[in-house]
């Protein structure tokens, strides 16, 4: 299984870790590119300092308890999430319901695509 984020549109909300139940993500800074790109994202899913204008036109005022884009992680929100465990993924596809900026993407071993629709 590869696990992967399109990093510009992460906000930061940190429900893909939380729901995960075998650990697929981690949380980082955004100030470090090497660690925010740890993942196998597409050159152009990669975080290079800018976020997506859409998701942040939609999520950056919402008051919900979440830091989003916040460069950090707290502990609960904030910072940038990876895919550094993909092949621990079981495709119970909880990260791909509750991923506000709807930028997870898991292909399977049978080259299968996935992609996160927030509910």
């Amino acid at each position: 299984m590869d696990v992967y984020v399109d990093k510009p549109k992460c906000t930061g909300c940190q429900h893909c870790k939380d729901v995960c139940p075998v650990a697929v993500f981690e949380m980082h800074s955004r100030a470090d590119a090497a660690k925010a790109n740890a993942d196998n994202a597409p050159e152009e899913m990669k975080w290079a300092g800018v976020h997506d204008p859409a998701v942040e036109a939609k999520w950056k005022d919402v008051q919900d308890g979440h830091k989003h884009f916040a460069p950090e992680n707290d502990g609960q929100s904030g910072g940038i999430s990876v895919g550094i465990n993909g092949s621990a993924c079981i495709l119970c596809q909880a990260c791909l319901i509750e991923c506000e900026g709807e930028c997870i993407h898991i292909i399977d071993d049978s080259g299968n695509k996935y992609q996160s629709i927030y509910k």
